[in-house]
């Protein structure tokens, strides 16, 4: 199995919107994120205009589309990016898929793009979420209690960060 990354192309448009719409994907993934075709598309087009500071990316597994991740710049002066919407086809969970994503991503956005610190948040809820950010060598830094309203009730955010010190050496 060969895991791979590239950023998302309009080709890739309905594929995003299809598994950021799946039944098992949508509850766990960010209430503001693009769902539209349009947004998606703009996000698209913004991955094209700012290559060094967001990215739509596509994960495939053996040249095949099998799930997206989003990045971006949030502080220049300290070059720090967020990472977000990380969702792999129910499918192909149980393979790893995630975990050989996200090494991949930490090590571009470290190695080939400059940055000093990567973060994320995950809802609380997120038992699935939370365990691969540990397996995929993310660091727990916090929680944000009760801060997002999901699902009718208030929910947790866990931090999660990554330095270079953090990543494997290869």
């Amino acid at each position: 199995m060969n895991v791979t990354l590239r950023p998302a192309t309009r080709d890739d448009v309905p594929f995003v919107v299809a598994l950021a719409a799946d039944a098992d994907v949508a509850p766990f993934l960010a209430a503001v994120r693009a769902a539209t075709e349009e947004a998606v598309a703009e996000e698209v087009g913004r991955t094209d205009r700012e290559p060094d500071a967001f990215g739509l990316l596509v994960i495939e597994v053996d040249g095949r589309p099998a799930g997206t991740v989003t990045w971006e710049r949030v502080n220049r002066r300290s070059r720090i990016a967020s990472v977000s919407g990380f969702a792999v086809d129910p499918r192909l969970r149980g393979r790893r898929v995630g975990e050989e994503a996200a090494g991949l991503l930490q090590r571009y956005l470290i190695r080939e793009l400059g940055f000093h610190r990567l973060q994320m948040e995950v809802y609380g809820f997120n038992e699935r979420a939370l365990r691969h950010a540990e397996r995929a060598g993310w660091i727990r830094e916090g929680v944000r209690r009760k801060a997002y309203w999901r699902g009718g009730e208030w929910v947790d955010g866990v931090l999660f960060g990554l330095i270079e010190e953090d990543l494997p050496h290869e």
